[in-house]
């Protein structure tokens, strides 16, 4: 660090900045909003000072830039990660990996070493003793003669670590726990975050190395230090899931090197992560046939099809304010279809509560679920179950209309791979495929009270 660096206070509310520690921002007037953040002065230079020569040199033309093909990319042998990374590890990348506490983002880093065991790993550790990994890497199969574990927080000590080895490989676990000891801030802060992860990225950059950094989440999922970490590293991966589900989907949600339409699906073992390579067959082993309230729908995650089941309970409310509960399922989109089914169907659901669940423990974000979450809940509040061997896919628009959906093909193609026999979708989107050519049975429809007459 130069000896000219300094600190100010900026409130991490307004911006507002500090030249020393105030509990109350003059600006914004919130309390305990300021933050440490480390600044840099710097003589400025003349213009003059930097030769045209130099410029000229720096400004090149698109045909002069020589591109990187993907042989700079290292593939770990792990097909769902190679798939969100676009084909592999790019050289001197960083990437930002976050999610639940032992979700197995710790468990995927030593998989990687496991699988890449001609190259030499270099592990950071800020939160476990190396018998804590060494238990662990026991418990995988991993034996790699190359990994080296450094327990050490010191980003200094990291650097030459760094510099010594010449590692193939930086993980540094976590990003929370590691500082530098020119701030006086505490490990975990946001200056000491975000000086921390522009340090680790200089080393990327400057030795060609690929760098991941654990990252702790938030409360709400999101992952914890300010956003800019974010827009600084690479790429940003996020395990879903819950603790208590053995299924964890790793999606991507920035990639310099690939797209972010892609995910990947794991099954956590006593063995680690393994692969699933048919989510649609998982995700349904265990559904029920014959019962009220659950419904066959078709996401699309990333590039491919999911088949999901869609569960809904409407029972009577036992208190004033009835209750709405989702998981794995938009809130406010549950809300909106209360509201359509009360409109549209004369279903009043005012003294009933009402839980939907995506079974699995999988989140879905997309509208084309809204058709198989109006039809689950009609089919538990009226306790009448729907045919168990139809997909059901739509977006329910507010007057009660089916509208068109994307991908429809590829939906079509997973419900009739794993047996379905019919398959109800908007009608608009018949204009754009061939039903004659497709064995299962393709249904549009146009309204929401035109479901019913075909399922009920």
């Amino acid at each position: 660090m130069s000896s000219k660096s300094k600190t100010n206070f900026v409130c991490q509310n307004c911006g507002y900045t500090s030249p020393r520690w105030t509990g109350k921002c003059p600006s914004c007037e919130q309390w305990n909003t300021f933050e440490e953040i480390l600044t840099e002065s710097r003589k400025v230079k003349s213009s003059k000072a930097v030769s045209d020569k130099n410029i000229k040199a720096s400004i090149q033309t698109l045909d002069d830039i020589i591109h990187e093909q993907d042989g700079n990319r290292t593939p770990t042998k792990i097909s769902e990660l190679d798939r969100v990374l676009g084909g592999g590890i790019v050289n001197g990348s960083v990437m930002l990996i976050g999610g639940d506490p032992g979700i197995g983002k710790s468990t995927l880093m030593l998989q990687i070493a496991g699988n890449l065991s001609g190259k030499k790993f270099l592990y950071v550790s800020g939160e476990e003793s190396p018998s804590q990994i060494k238990m662990r890497a026991d418990r995988l199969g991993v034996k790699v003669n190359n990994f080296y574990v450094l327990p050490e927080t010191n980003l200094d000590t990291v650097a030459s670590a760094i510099e010594i080895e010449k590692p193939d490989f930086v993980v540094v676990d976590s990003i929370q726990t590691v500082f530098l000891p020119e701030l006086e801030s505490s490990p975990g802060t946001i200056s000491q975050l975000r000086e921390s992860t522009s340090y680790l990225i200089k080393i990327a950059k400057t030795t060609n190395i690929p760098i991941f950094l654990v990252g702790h989440i938030t409360k709400d999922g999101t992952i914890a230090g300010p956003k800019v970490i974010e827009h600084m590293v690479d790429v940003v991966l996020q395990f879903e899931g819950e603790r208590t589900h053995f299924y964890r989907m790793l999606r991507g949600m920035k990639n310099r090197f690939g797209s972010t339409n892609e995910i990947g699906i794991f099954e956590m073992t006593e063995k680690g992560l393994k692969e699933v390579t048919n989510p649609s067959e998982v995700f349904l082993s265990q559904r029920n046939y014959g019962a009220s309230g659950c419904v066959i729908s078709s996401a699309i995650e990333g590039t491919r099809p999911i088949l999901i089941e869609v569960q809904a309970l409407v029972s009577s409310s036992s208190y004033g304010v009835p209750q709405r509960t989702a998981m794995g399922f938009d809130y406010k989109r549950l809300s909106i279809l209360n509201a359509v089914l009360e409109k549209k169907l004369g279903l009043f659901l005012n003294k009933h509560d009402v839980f939907l669940n995506i079974a699995g423990g999988v989140k879905i974000d997309e509208t084309a679920v809204d058709l198989a979450a109006a039809m689950s809940i009609y089919s538990s509040a009226k306790d009448i179950p729907v045919d168990s061997e139809t997909v059901i896919i739509g977006e329910v628009g507010l007057a009660g209309e089916i509208r068109t959906i994307s991908n429809i093909e590829k939906r079509i193609n997973e419900a009739e791979k794993l047996g379905f026999k019919k398959i109800i979708l908007p009608k608009n989107n018949l204009k754009h495929i061939n039903i004659k050519k497709y064995k299962i049975e393709v249904i549009g429809i146009e309204k929401i009270k035109d479901a019913i007459s075909v399922l009920i």
